[in-house]
C-alpha cells in the first residue's frame, strides 16, 4: 500500500492539501526584489577617489595636468543658487502669445486707444491738407483702428475695383502714416447687394479684387512691409448701411488697424474709447 495513500472500508483517502504553498512563492518574490534593491543601490555609490583618478588620467592624456573643473563637480548643493539667474514670474495672459500684462487692464486699454487715436488725428491731419477728410470714416473696435474708405463715387465705381485718383491719394496718405508703425494691417473688402456683372462671377471676387487693389497700392508704391498687410473679401455680407441710398458706401475698404495688445485688452477698447470720448 502506497504510503500517499490509505484505503479503509474501500474508500482511497486523498492526500491532505498544503493550503501554506503560496508562501513559497511570495518568499522567492521578495528575495528577488530585496536582491534587485541591492544592485541598484551598489551601482549608484561612486567611489569618489577612483573617479577622481579616471579624471586625472584623462586630462594627463589630453595634455592639460591640472584640468578645470566640469559640470560633474557642480555647486555645493543643488539649492546653493549663487549664480543662478533671477526668473520673472509675473502673472501672464493669452497663452498663445505668453503676454505679460502689467498693471492694470483699463489703463492698459485707454493707453492702447490713445495710441490709436494719435494715429488716426494724424491720418486726419493729412487729410485735411489735401481736402480728403470727408474720404474717411474712423471708429475703434475690439481689433483697433477701423479707416472705412467710404465715399459716394470716390472710391469704387459699379462692379469695378478701379481706384481713381482722388482714390489712390487718400490711400497714399493713409499708407504714409501707417508705414512707420509696428501694427499689422488688414484690409477687407465690401460690394453692395446689386446682383454682379462681368468681369467678376460673384460679389465675393469684387470685393476681394477692391482689398487686394488697396493692398498693392501701400506694398509697392508706398513701401509697407507686405509680411504687415493682409487682403480679404467679404462680399456683401457686411453693408456699412442699409437702403437703396446705401448703395455707394457699401463699395468700399475698411483699413483695419490691429491692436498689438491680449484679447483681454483688445475687448474693453471700445468702452475705453467711448468713455475717454464723454470725458
Amino acid at each position: 500500500m502506497s504510503s500517499a495513500r490509505r484505503r479503509r472500508g474501500g474508500h482511497e483517502e486523498e492526500e491532505e492539501e498544503n493550503s501554506e504553498r503560496w508562501t513559497v512563492s511570495y518568499m522567492d518574490m521578495v528575495t528577488v526584489m530585496m536582491c534587485l534593491f541591492i544592485v541598484l543601490f551598489a551601482i549608484s555609490q561612486v567611489d569618489q577617489q577612483k573617479f577622481s583618478e579616471l579624471r586625472q588620467s584623462l586630462a594627463a592624456g589630453f595634455g592639460d595636468a591640472t584640468p578645470a573643473v566640469t559640470v560633474v563637480d557642480g555647486s555645493n548643493g543643488v539649492l546653493d543658487g549663487a549664480d543662478s539667474p533671477s526668473v520673472d514670474v509675473s502673472p501672464v495672459d493669452d497663452a498663445a502669445g505668453l503676454s505679460a500684462l502689467p498693471g492694470d487692464p483699463g489703463q492698459l486699454a485707454r493707453q492702447e486707444v490713445q495710441a490709436l487715436d494719435a494715429v488716426r488725428d494724424s491720418i486726419r491731419t493729412d487729410l485735411e491738407k489735401e481736402g480728403l477728410e470727408d474720404e474717411v470714416r474712423f471708429s475703434i473696435t475690439e481689433r483697433g483702428l477701423v479707416i472705412g474708405l467710404v465715399s459716394e463715387n470716390t472710391f469704387f465705381s459699379p462692379a469695378s475695383a478701379a481706384m481713381p485718383r482722388t482714390s489712390l491719394e487718400v490711400v497714399d496718405t493713409i499708407a504714409a502714416t501707417l508705414r512707420p508703425l509696428d501694427n499689422d494691417i488688414l484690409l477687407e473688402g465690401h460690394a453692395n447687394p446689386l446682383p454682379y456683372t462681368e468681369p467678376y462671377d460673384t460679389n465675393w471676387e469684387l470685393s476681394a479684387d477692391r482689398a487686394t487693389k488697396v493692398l498693392r497700392r501701400m506694398v509697392e508704391h508706398e513701401g509697407i512691409a507686405p509680411t504687415r498687410v493682409r487682403a480679404i473679401g467679404y462680399g456683401d455680407a457686411y453693408p456699412a448701411a442699409e437702403g437703396p441710398d446705401a448703395l455707394d458706401l457699401n463699395r468700399r475698404v475698411d483699413v483695419v488697424v490691429l491692436s498689438n495688445q491680449p484679447e483681454s485688452i483688445r475687448t474693453l477698447l471700445p468702452q475705453a474709447a467711448h468713455d475717454m470720448e464723454g470725458a
